[in-house]
C-alpha cells in the first residue's frame, strides 16, 4: 500500500519530512517516462460510431460514398441523362458515386419518394455498396427526407442540397458568399430537425413573467434556431442590397458612354469562361467541373470594325436550378437583363443539347431577358462531326459553331456579334484641339471614325456616335466653332 509523506511544522517554522528515507521508496517506487506520461494514448473499443443517420452528419470530413436515386414517368433516356448529371454534381461536391437506381412511376411517393417496397430494396443496395449517403434527383419534401432516412438508415439529401454545397465551395467574393449563404438558409429553414435537447423548452414564455421560472413553457430550441435564421437572412438581404449601388454605378458609367454589352449565358461546364478567355484573353479560371466560376466577370472586347463592347460571364445554369439560387443571384443575373445581346453558349458535344437550350432559356425568362437578341454558339465544335452539326443546326438555325480550345469559328462569332450590336447612328463633324488627345483616343476606341485629317487648328474628324454620347462631344462640333 502506498504511504503518504507526513509533514510537520516545528516551532522554527521550517517544514521537515518525517521518516523521509522509508517513505520515499514506497511513494516513488514505480516511475513512468515523462514523455510517455504526457502523450495521448488511444483506448481501443470506445468508438460509438453508428450506422444511424443521426451520426452520419457528425462524422469526420471525408469523401462521401453515395447512391443516386430518381423517379421518372415516361422518358427513361431523359431520366438517365439527368441521373448522370447528378453524378457529375456529386463528384464536383466531393463524393464518390457507387450506384444509381431509377424507378418508373407517375408521381413520386408522397411518403418515401420511392414507395415503401422500393425504399426497402434501396436499403439493401446501400448496405451492399457500403454507401453512407443517398442523393435524390429532385427536391425532396422535409417529410419525404425523414421517412426515407428512417428506412435506409443513412443520410438522405436531394439535388438542391448538392448544388448549394457546390456553390458554397466555389463562391469567392463577398457578394457571392452572401448570396450562397442566403440560399442555403432559405433551403434549411423548413428542414430543421432536432433530437433530445433540440426539442426542450426555454424558460420565459409568459409575457411579463419574472417569477421563479418565468412561469411559461417558452420556446423550444428549434424555434430559437428558426428565429436566428430569420435574423441572419434579413442581415444577408440587407448586405446583398448594399452591393447593388456599386454595380449600378459601373453599369451607369457604361451606359453614359453607351458601350454595348454582351452577356454570356449557358449551361454549366459548357465552356463559357473558356470562350471568354479566347475572345478577350481575360484569364478567368477554367476548370472541367460544374459551377467552377460563380462571380461575374466583365471584360472589354472589340468588334472587327474597331468598336468597343463588354463581355459579361455569368453563373452557369443546370436542370432544376434551385429557386433559392435564382432569387439569391438575381442581382448577378441582372447583367443578362441589362445587356444588348445574349450570347447563349451550348455544349455541342453533350448528349442532350436541346435540354440545355430549354433550361437556360427558362432561367433567362425568369430574370426578364427573354426579349433580348440571342446568339446561340455551339461550343466544343472540335468534338462533333458533320451529322451532329446538322442536328444542332435544326435546334438553332442561326447559330454558330466555335471551339474555345482550337479557336475554330471565333472570327465568325465576333462578326456576328458586331452585326447584332447597336450601331452608332449620329454623324458628327468635329475639330479636336491637339491638346485634347484623350478625345481623339476615346472616339477611336468607342465609336466609328469615318474620316480623320490633321489641320493647323487641330484634328478634324467625321465620326458616328450614339445618341447619349452626342452631348459629350458637342463642344467640338465644327458648326459651333467660332
Amino acid at each position: 500500500m502506498t504511504r503518504i509523506l507526513e509533514w510537520a511544522r516545528p516551532a522554527d517554522g521550517k517544514a521537515l519530512a518525517l521518516d523521509d528515507q522509508a517513505h520515499a521508496v514506497d511513494v516513488d517506487g514505480e516511475q513512468f517516462d515523462r514523455e510517455e506520461r504526457s502523450a495521448l494514448r488511444r483506448v481501443a473499443g470506445l468508438s460509438t460510431e453508428l450506422e444511424d443517420v443521426t451520426e452520419v452528419e457528425n462524422r469526420q470530413l471525408r469523401l462521401e460514398r453515395v447512391v443516386l436515386i430518381g423517379v421518372y414517368a415516361s422518358n427513361a433516356q431523359e431520366a438517365e441523362y439527368s441521373l448522370r448529371e447528378l453524378a457529375a454534381l456529386a463528384e464536383t461536391a466531393g463524393a464518390v458515386v457507387l450506384d444509381g437506381v431509377l424507378q418508373r412511376r407517375t408521381n413520386p411517393d408522397p411518403a418515401t419518394y420511392l414507395g415503401r417496397g422500393k425504399a426497402e430494396e434501396l436499403r439493401e443496395v446501400v448496405a451492399a455498396t457500403g454507401a453512407d449517403t443517398v442523393v435524390a434527383d429532385s427536391e425532396l419534401a422535409p417529410s419525404q427526407r425523414r421517412a426515407l432516412e428512417d428506412v435506409v438508415k443513412v443520410k438522405v439529401i436531394d439535388r438542391t442540397a448538392v448544388i448549394l454545397d457546390i456553390f458554397s465551395q466555389h463562391a469567392q467574393s463577398r457578394e457571392g458568399k452572401a448570396q450562397v449563404e442566403l440560399a442555403q438558409l432559405e433551403y434549411l429553414l423548413p428542414r430543421l430537425r432536432g433530437w433530445g435537447e433540440s426539442m426542450s423548452r426555454q424558460a420565459g414564455g409568459q409575457v411579463g413573467g419574472a417569477g421563479m421560472g418565468s412561469r411559461g413553457p417558452g420556446e423550444t430550441k428549434i424555434e430559437l434556431d428558426r428565429r436566428r435564421i430569420h435574423t441572419r437572412m434579413a442581415k444577408l438581404r440587407k448586405q446583398i442590397a448594399g452591393f447593388a449601388p456599386a454595380r449600378a454605378a459601373k453599369r451607369a458609367n457604361r451606359d453614359r458612354n453607351k458601350v454595348p454589352s454582351v452577356a454570356i449565358a449557358g449551361y454549366t461546364n459548357a465552356g463559357k469562361s473558356s470562350l471568354l478567355n479566347r475572345m478577350t484573353h481575360a484569364g478567368v479560371l477554367v476548370e472541367n467541373s460544374l459551377f467552377a466560376t460563380l462571380d461575374p466577370t466583365v471584360r472589354r472586347a472589340e468588334t472587327p470594325d474597331g468598336r468597343l463592347f463588354t463581355l459579361s460571364d455569368t453563373v452557369g445554369f443546370v436542370r432544376q436550378l434551385p429557386h433559392q439560387l435564382v432569387e439569391a443571384f438575381r442581382s448577378t443575373l441582372e447583367e443578362v437583363s441589362e445587356s444588348d445581346v445574349v450570347l447563349h453558349v451550348v455544349d455541342g458535344s453533350h448528349a442532350d443539347p436541346s435540354a440545355q437550350l430549354s433550361t437556360v432559356r427558362d432561367v433567362i425568362g425568369e430574370v426578364g431577358a427573354r426579349e433580348l437578341p440571342e446568339l446561340v454558339a455551339f461550343n466544343k465544335a472540335d468534338l462533333i462531326d458533320d451529322d451532329q452539326r446538322l442536328l444542332l443546326r435544326g435546334l438553332a438555325p442561326n447559330s454558330v459553331f466555335v471551339s474555345a480550345r482550337t479557336g475554330e469559328g471565333i472570327p465568325e462569332l465576333m462578326q456576328t456579334l458586331a452585326d447584332m450590336l447597336p450601331m452608332p447612328n449620329v454623324e458628327m463633324d468635329l475639330l479636336v484641339p491637339y491638346d485634347r488627345g484623350e478625345i481623339v483616343s476615346a472616339l477611336h476606341d468607342e465609336f466609328v471614325v469615318d474620316e480623320e485629317e490633321h489641320l493647323a487648328g487641330g484634328t478634324r474628324m467625321h465620326v458616328r456616335v450614339t445618341e447619349p454620347a452626342e452631348a459629350r462631344f458637342a463642344e467640338f462640333a465644327i458648326s459651333k466653332q467660332p
